[in-house]
């Protein structure tokens, strides 16, 4: 398969699968804050299982290289979050009734998504099944990351199939960010460079915003647990695909 293909068909999967987000709302308008906090745990250990399955997967690593990656992958979410006003945003305000926070939150969303698509684009440029594996692996972050904002969304009077469609919206940017990934990486030597910046913006998306948000909600000793069985779940099942 092509992968500018490829890219476009497995981040739409992993865009469309975060509607699954919405099912722990069906018949109940809020849902406990543990919850959401377990939530925000499961998309972090999905998240830095991917991010660890992609440092092991370039075929010759160069550290050098790598290491820039990934400063310019921490600079990115920096930047944008800082020229959007989103750097200190509570992810989980549900008694936030103003639109200007709705749309905000939909933003942050938007923005995580734009990193992960670079974490697929460059997953498909090892090989197509290790593409596969973090799609689904994004995916599988997705849903409990479209969770927490359906929350927020269905605090806000948005009904149910809204919620779930503005949930994989909020991951377009996922698709758009996968396939200029593959068609740089094609143009240039640039798979190090991807390859660092996804696990750069991946991982301090987790330390900055997933687990404080998770903290604030549930015990540490739980999302500590959540996190590790997440991650280790990713890691043994993607160990074998990269390269």
């Amino acid at each position: 398969m092509d992968p500018v293909l490829a890219a476009l068909v497995l981040s739409t999967v992993a865009a469309a699968i975060s509607a699954a987000g919405v099912l722990p709302l069906v018949g109940r308008r809020h849902v406990p804050l543990v919850a959401i906090g377990w939530a925000h745990a499961l998309a972090a250990g999905a998240m830095l299982g991917t991010a660890f399955v992609l440092m092991t997967a370039a075929p010759s690593p160069n550290l050098d290289v790598a290491a820039l990656g990934t400063l310019l992958g921490i600079g990115f979410v920096r930047f944008t979050h800082m020229v959007s006003g989103t750097q200190d945003l509570d992810l989980d305000r549900v008694d936030e009734a103003s639109e200007g926070y709705g749309y905000k939150v939909l933003l942050v969303n938007a923005l995580h998504s734009a990193s992960e698509g670079v974490a697929i684009g460059a997953a498909v440029m090892v090989s197509l099944p290790f593409g596969v594996f973090v799609a689904l692996a994004m995916g599988m972050h997705n849903v409990p990351e479209a969770t927490a904002l359906c929350a927020v969304l269905r605090a806000r009077g948005v009904r149910l199939p809204h919620a779930a469609g503005l949930a994989v919206v909020s991951n377009v940017p996922q698709i758009v960010m996968a396939v200029v990934a593959v068609a740089l990486i094609q143009a240039a030597p640039l798979l190090p460079w991807a390859l660092g910046f996804a696990f750069g913006a991946l991982v301090y998306l987790v330390l900055a915003e997933h687990l404080p948000e998770s903290y604030r909600k549930a015990g540490h000793t739980t999302i500590a647990l959540v996190v590790i069985v997440a991650m280790g779940i990713v890691v043994l099942i993607g160990g074998g695909h990269g390269g």
